[in-house]
This record gives structure tokens, C-alpha cells and sequence, in this order.
């Protein structure tokens, strides 16, 4: 089951969450920054213990002081126009963070609306890739969430969702 919800990550009670990072894993501004404090700094350890991670790639490390037993790190793209692998880069996000997860036995996970933040990819179109993914392996997890910053993106993760085909 897909949910859309408005919350602050760090605080929900699954398996999973995402971490919107950067290429260097060590924390940043936006949801990277409120994961790592959430954590705690045995996150920021682990995270230099793995040595970064490529652009539309996945890392795993525990949760630590979070909720969650998983803290899945992924890199979206930094948004150019849309001419240099933006769309191919975000799904690639999203399906390597799911296939981590499979491979961790998760079967509760949250998503941020990764790249829309810092990184400047267009809400509607990241939201419609996102909300792709999730469908294409809903029937994997008890639950999946697009975990919203705002009730504006809120609006339109629910707004995309109610108009695909079943």
C-alpha cells in the first residue's frame, strides 16, 4: 500500500527511510541534515566508513538513534534542464534504495521527495517518477511512503496518485 503523508521523516516507525544525500554521505542541509541529527553522530561514522556513493546510487547503514532500523542513503540528481540524465538518474534512485531494502528484508519504507529540495528537480516531475517506482513494486512491502515536507507537495504526490491507472 502507498501512503502520501506530511511528516518529518525522522520520526516515523518503519524499516525504512530514504536519506535524500549527497555524493560524499557525510550530511548536508534539508532531510540529510535532520537524518543525521536524528541519528545521532554514529550515523556520520558509518556514513565515512562507506566512502561515499555515486549519483543514483544506494548506500545502507542502521538507523541508530532513529526509529527506523534502516537508513537507506541515495543520491539524486542535481536538476540541469532535464537534458543530462535527470529522469534515467531519479528512477535509478528510487529502484536501487527499493532493491537495498529487498535485500535487507524491509518491508516497511519511507520516501522523501528526493532532488526536489537543494538539487532543484521539478516537484511534479520527480513525485510522478517516485510514485512510478513505488506502484512497480508495491506488492513487495506492507507499507510504502512518500513521506511529504510540505502540504503543497503533499498535494501533489495525492493528486498524482489518485490519477494513475490502477
Amino acid at each position: 500500500m502507498i501512503e502520501i503523508i506530511q511528516a518529518d521523516i525522522t520520526t516515523l516507525h518503519v524499516d525504512a527511510i530514504v536519506n535524500a544525500a549527497n555524493t560524499s554521505l557525510l550530511g548536508g542541509g534539508g532531510v540529510d541534515g535532520a537524518i543525521h541529527r536524528a541519528a545521532g553522530p554514529e550515523l556520520l561514522e558509518a556514513c565515512r566508513k562507506i566512502g561515499g556513493c555515486p549519483t543514483g546510487e544506494a548506500r545502507i547503514t542502521p538507523g541508530f538513534r532513529l526509529p527506523a532500523r534502516f537508513v537507506i542513503h541515495t543520491v539524486g540528481p542535481i536538476w540541469r534542464g532535464g537534458q543530462h540524465q535527470e529522469p534515467e538518474l531519479l528512477r535509478a534512485c528510487y529502484m536501487n534504495s527499493i532493491r537495498l531494502a529487498q535485500d535487507h528484508g524491509v518491508r516497511t519504507i519511507a520516501f522523501p521527495a528526493v532532488s526536489t529540495g537543494a538539487y532543484g528537480y521539478p516537484k511534479q516531475d520527480a513525485a510522478t517518477i517516485a510514485l512510478q517506482c513505488m506502484a512497480e513494486y508495491e506488492p513487495d512491502f506492507e507499507r510504502i511512503i512518500a513521506c511529504c515536507f510540505s502540504p503543497a507537495e503533499a498535494q501533489i504526490y495525492a493528486q498524482l496518485h489518485r490519477s494513475a491507472p490502477a
